[in-house]
């Protein structure tokens, strides 16, 4: 009532205000008054794709995942979850499992569990065939059968003549799994040595020859840690058909949501240049490299594996992945990852779970490692990580080719990347910002069709439903026809793929 009553009282005055400037009680006449001029909307900031920058080249088995002999592959929904993925490549049978393993018998050394069902030939026939993958496989460097020696070659061999007879020629075979580092199990004299490690490869006896005289067209490869001490020695003294390199981004206890979304994808980047460079320096410059395995965080996983944060970090990773031309690459892992309740679950990593899990899908929680406390969520539910891929599937069409896609300093939090598909064009749009969203435009220069403009995005929205254990996926918008270019907001902490098609 107050406020009313002070309006009213000043309403005289101003009409006698109007009437001294020659305006009647409703502004009939404007005596020369000009009334200001609206400002105009600024244009939207500008990401700008070269249309004929012709990048690398989009391969089929860019996007992949691993699965691991601890998980019954033959439980029914496996293939079918696998196949949300959009992945192409599977990697088997399990990181550091893998210099333990042995194939014929399924079984590990060091008293590792091997689920009953995960032979090889149930994984060929049950997730292999019917899901049309292409396979990469690890041979066991670490531990000869009787589990008192190194790998043998012999039974490696015997894995390669046995993946011919079932039809499968042509595969991705790698010498061991990450044998630099003292956390793998190596029974050699010398373990972890780069020179032990080479000459297992080389030689008549060696995995390289023996290998090869089962299946000519297997290729087979060779781990590499992107530091000089190990790759040298490695590069220059063992035959190789390819390279294969890990990468997490932090150690747990050390995360950090920032970190992982700002540096991690760069890091990345820099790994793979620095094995381009050895590979260069060996010799040899045009060897494939394989991305076996990567992650956020290197063992122990907390709550940020489970959250936007590593779906959004995942989907940048492929992004660097497919703009250095990698052929291959599989995250750790798909299903049957288990969750974790000891990781790091500090206040300052966002998400909503206590749990953690490599998992880019729910499998059975609580699992077979005891995740006390773990929510119930649907098996094959998608992950953020999950998600991200699955996005990235509908972006990154196997051969089509990465474009150059420069984005403007007034979009700091901002990051893109851009490919062609088919007559058409995708971009693939992050928004790192927490709190606000990102208006901006992309115009496709040199593009000369008409097209229809339609997005795709999962981020924090769809996330935080999952604070109430509902897990949303994307969701999909229309923004009508177009001639090369788009208008569009991304939300806070985002992934977007726009297409123009």
């Amino acid at each position: 009532m107050a406020r009313s009553f002070e309006k009213s009282r000043a309403l005289p005055g101003l009409i006698a205000l109007a009437a001294s400037i020659g305006l009647g009680a409703c502004g009939g006449s404007d005596s020369g008054l000009t009334v200001p001029t609206p400002a105009p909307t600024p244009a939207p900031p500008v990401i700008t794709v070269a249309a004929n920058s012709n990048g690398a080249t989009i391969g089929a088995d860019a996007l992949g995942s691993n699965l691991g002999v601890w998980t019954d592959i033959t439980q029914t929904g496996t293939t079918a979850a696998m196949g949300q993925l959009g992945a192409h490549l599977l990697r088997w049978p399990g990181g550091s499992d893998s210099d333990l393993y042995h194939w014929q018998t399924n079984s590990a050394c060091n008293g590792a569990y091997t689920n009953g069902n995960a032979t090889f030939a149930n994984f060929v026939n049950t997730v292999v065939k019917p899901g049309g993958y292409d396979l990469a496989l690890t041979m066991n460097y670490g531990s000869n059968a009787a589990c008192n020696g190194g790998g043998d070659p012999a039974e490696a061999a015997a894995w390669v003549a046995n993946a011919k007879s079932q039809g499968l020629t042509g595969l991705h075979w790698t010498v061991g799994n990450e044998v630099y580092g003292s956390w793998e199990y190596d029974l050699h004299a010398k373990p972890n040595d780069p020179a032990t490690y080479a000459a297992a490869v080389a030689g008549a006896n060696g995995y390289y020859q023996l290998a090869k005289a089962q299946d000519p067209t297997a290729q087979i490869g060779v781990v590499v840690a992107g530091n000089a001490a190990w790759d040298t020695t490695v590069l220059a003294n063992a035959p190789y058909d390819f390279v294969e390199v890990h990468y997490y981004a932090q150690n747990p206890g050390q995360e950090s949501d920032s970190f992982l979304l700002n540096s991690g994808p760069a890091n990345l980047a820099t790994l793979i240049a620095t094995v381009k460079s050895e590979l260069a320096a060996a010799g040899k410059a045009n060897t494939p490299i394989y991305l076996g395995e990567y992650n956020s965080v290197s063992s122990n996983p907390g709550k940020q594996s489970v959250s936007i944060v590593n779906g959004l970090y995942a989907g940048m990773a492929i992004g660097e992945v497919l703009n250095a031309g990698l052929p291959m690459a599989t995250w750790w892992q798909g299903i049957g990852a288990g969750c974790s309740t000891g990781g790091n679950n500090a206040a300052s990593l966002y998400g909503w779970q206590s749990i953690g899990s490599y998992g880019q899908m729910a499998d059975t929680w609580p699992n077979p490692y005891g995740c006390v406390g773990a929510p119930t969520i649907a098996f094959g539910t998608l992950m953020p990580s999950g998600q991200a891929m699955a996005l990235a599937s509908g972006f990154a069409r196997a051969g089509n080719h990465m474009l150059t896609a420069s984005v403007p300093t007034t979009l700091p939090n901002v990051r893109a990347y851009a490919a062609t598909q088919g007559t058409g064009y995708a971009v693939m749009l992050f928004n790192l910002d927490s709190a606000n969203a990102a208006s901006l435009q992309v115009q496709i220069s040199g593009a000369t069709g008409s097209y229809t403009a339609t997005t795709l995005t999962y981020g924090k929205a769809q996330y935080d439903t999952s604070q109430t254990n509902v897990w949303t996926g994307p969701v999909k918008a229309t923004l009508g026809s177009s001639t090369g270019s788009a208008t569009l907001t991304l939300p806070t902490w985002s992934m977007t793929v726009l297409t123009l098609k």
